[in-house]
């Protein structure tokens, strides 16, 4: 029988950190934050950890030559159970989110799953890779956007996709290295979604009361104080993405090396939050902007115990 421990190492456990935090920044996009988004953010984890399980099933000969530790090549799981896993899982979360969101969720769960699978079961190795996997994370922003107008979340949807793009055309050279190149196209990249999230979001228009004559000073300086460091968390929250994702990119690009690629890759995974709560918080949810932004650290620590990648 597996052990806790083989189980968790086969979904990336730690990774799924990075996961909550697309269903936060869509239902803040939509403005639709309410008693669902919790339990729509399980049903995203759930289908997560069913494309890792997936992923190694369908890696298991390949990992064999190439990760003899992972837990199929190892004997520590069969691929009976990593493939049972993955589908359980897989069935899991697409009854949470329709029993959560209904309709219009499941409406957006089953084609993600759907792209999850197809991802690790014939796009992966391909040059569809990327752009499957961008489309997985893409969904699952809106996954969080279902209850109200989906449209709102594109732009956020977009800029996660983008991040995913670079995260997944990194991973490919895991194992050989690579060359400046594309490390230097990913960080380019990467500056780009960084400034896109960094835009401050729209000042609220003033109301009346705070806009009679009379209104006393202290009052602005309040409303002020609110709104300026409203404005500066998404930069804020963005820098700490950059710095954590960029710097490991730029250290692949003067040693292009497998070893600095996987590191790289672990940046990418587990500063996704910092990202997320860029989003959130430039939708007017600060505080929850930055709660989700705290679990990049400790994506962090836990990544030390249990690979992301």
């Amino acid at each position: 029988m597996s052990r806790l421990s083989d189980l968790a190492e086969l979904v990336r456990a730690p990774a799924a950190l990075s996961v909550p935090g697309d269903v936060i920044a869509g239902a803040a996009a939509a403005g639709t934050l309410d008693r669902r988004t919790p339990a729509l953010a399980g049903a995203s984890v759930l289908l997560y950890w069913a494309g890792m399980a997936a992923n190694d099933w369908a890696d298991r000969d390949l990992d064999a030559v190439e990760r003899p530790e992972r837990p199929i090549p190892s004997g520590r799981i069969s691929p009976h159970t990593a493939f049972g896993l993955a589908a359980g899982l897989t069935a899991a979360g697409l009854g949470l989110a329709a029993a959560a969101g209904g309709r219009r969720a499941a409406a957006v769960a089953v084609p993600l799953a759907a792209a999850v699978w197809a991802y690790d079961v014939a796009a992966k190795n391909s040059a569809a890779g990327p752009p499957t996997m961008a489309l997985c994370r893409g969904l699952d922003v809106l996954l969080g956007a279902a209850g109200g107008p989906t449209v709102r979340a594109v732009p956020a949807a977009l800029t996660v996709a983008a991040h995913t793009w670079t995260v997944t055309a990194l991973s490919r050279r895991e194992v050989s290295g690579t060359d400046a190149r594309l490390p230097l196209g990913t960080l380019a990249g990467t500056a780009l979604i960084a400034a896109t999230a960094a835009v401050p979001p729209r000042s609220r228009t003033t109301t009346a009361a705070g806009t009679r004559c009379g209104t006393a000073g202290g009052d602005h300086g309040r409303t002020d104080l609110v709104a300026g460091v409203r404005a500066a968390l998404p930069a804020a929250l963005a820098t700490l993405y950059t710095a954590r994702y960029g710097t490991a990119q730029a250290r692949v690009v003067a040693e292009p090396t497998a070893g600095r690629v996987r590191a790289a890759v672990g940046a990418g995974i587990t500063g996704l939050p910092a990202l997320q709560g860029a989003l959130t918080a430039r939708a007017g949810a600060g505080l929850l902007g930055t709660a989700v932004a705290a679990a990049a650290p400790l994506a962090r620590r836990l990544a030390r115990k249990v690979s992301p990648t």
